[in-house]
């Protein structure tokens, strides 16, 4: 018996489906009820709107929140405001790459811990001066530039003090600095009617140096007297006229530095030697003509640091 009411309940199924497609009549309902439904219906689908989507806006938010929530950081935290780049939320693994110059610093000039004021220096030059040639300031004096058919050879032997006035200035080719010398000299006269000469020189000597170059250019000149075994008043055809004599020496060249102690030097070197015409006199007492001496060759030095050390930043090792 059951069987057959489940039967005839399962039969009125499809006809209760049909009867409900179609549209009731609708029966006037209070307005007010309207409302309250339809504010309900609408409240429950917001929250299953939020519920669906609050997931999803907290795994990708959108460029409006991403904007807001950027701002809130700056304005919590204005030192990220700072470092943060732009487009990128603060807190995020993109992170700022700093600006690195493509020019690398520049290397300390170990030249300025070997030329420096008030910096002292025993230099110890050799030469060999076999080149006779006529004075270079002749014209100064009118005569003619020539030479004479005695020839010189000398070999000079010169110990100096080397004073550096001021540090390294100046730019290009002429940065560098001055230093001040003087010279004592014993010259051997291997060629010639004199053989010996002895003097004392003042002069200066300009340095050019560049950054961390260990070779440097120079240019120096020295003035002086001299005392020379003198021939002329023996007969001697062009010796010289008396021992009492001045002096002239210029030179050039390069001085190699191996540290702040020690350096070597080479270059050219002319001397003169004369007595500025003492010796000849004024008629009718004539007296004997000097001719002086006029050579230039090689020279090489050795320089050596007097005193303690220098460091260029002012500190010494």
């Amino acid at each position: 018996m059951n069987t057959k009411k489940r039967s005839f309940v399962l039969s009125l199924a499809p006809f209760f489906c049909v009867v409900t497609a179609f549209p009731q009549a609708s029966v006037p309902a209070d307005p007010a009820n309207q409302l309250a439904d339809q504010a309900m219906r609408l409240t429950h689908e917001e929250r299953i709107l939020a519920t669906l989507t609050f997931p999803l806006s907290e795994s990708a938010p959108g460029p409006a929140a991403q904007s807001q929530r950027t701002q809130n950081s700056s304005i919590s935290n204005p030192q990220a405001s700072l470092t943060t780049p732009p487009g990128n939320p603060a807190g995020s693994s993109v992170t700022r790459t700093p600006y690195v110059s493509q020019h690398p610093a520049q290397l300390p000039d170990t030249n300025r811990d070997i030329y420096y004021r008030n910096k002292l220096e025993f230099s110890l030059d050799v030469g060999w001066l076999p080149i006779n040639i006529p004075f270079p300031f002749d014209f100064m004096m009118g005569d003619s530039y020539n030479t004479y058919p005695l020839k010189y050879t000398l070999v000079p032997i010169i110990a100096s003090l080397r004073w550096h006035m001021n540090g390294i200035g100046g730019r290009w080719f002429y940065r560098g600095n001055w230093d001040m010398i003087c010279s004592g000299a014993v010259v051997a006269i291997p060629r010639g009617p004199e053989t010996r000469y002895f003097a004392y020189m003042m002069g200066v000597r300009r340095n050019f140096v560049q950054r961390n170059w260990k070779f440097a250019p120079y240019v120096d000149g020295r003035a002086g007297l001299g005392n020379i075994d003198a021939k002329g008043p023996l007969g001697i055809p062009y010796a010289q006229g008396q021992d009492f004599t001045f002096t002239l020496n210029l030179g050039s060249g390069f001085r190699y530095n191996f540290n702040n102690r020690y350096s070597l030097s080479a270059g050219l070197n002319w001397m003169h030697i004369s007595n500025a015409n003492m010796s000849q006199g004024k008629p009718p007492n004539w007296g004997i003509r000097n001719y002086g001496i006029n050579v230039y060759g090689p020279m090489f030095g050795l320089d050596v640091r007097l005193g303690k050390p220098h460091r260029s930043d002012g500190q010494v090792k």
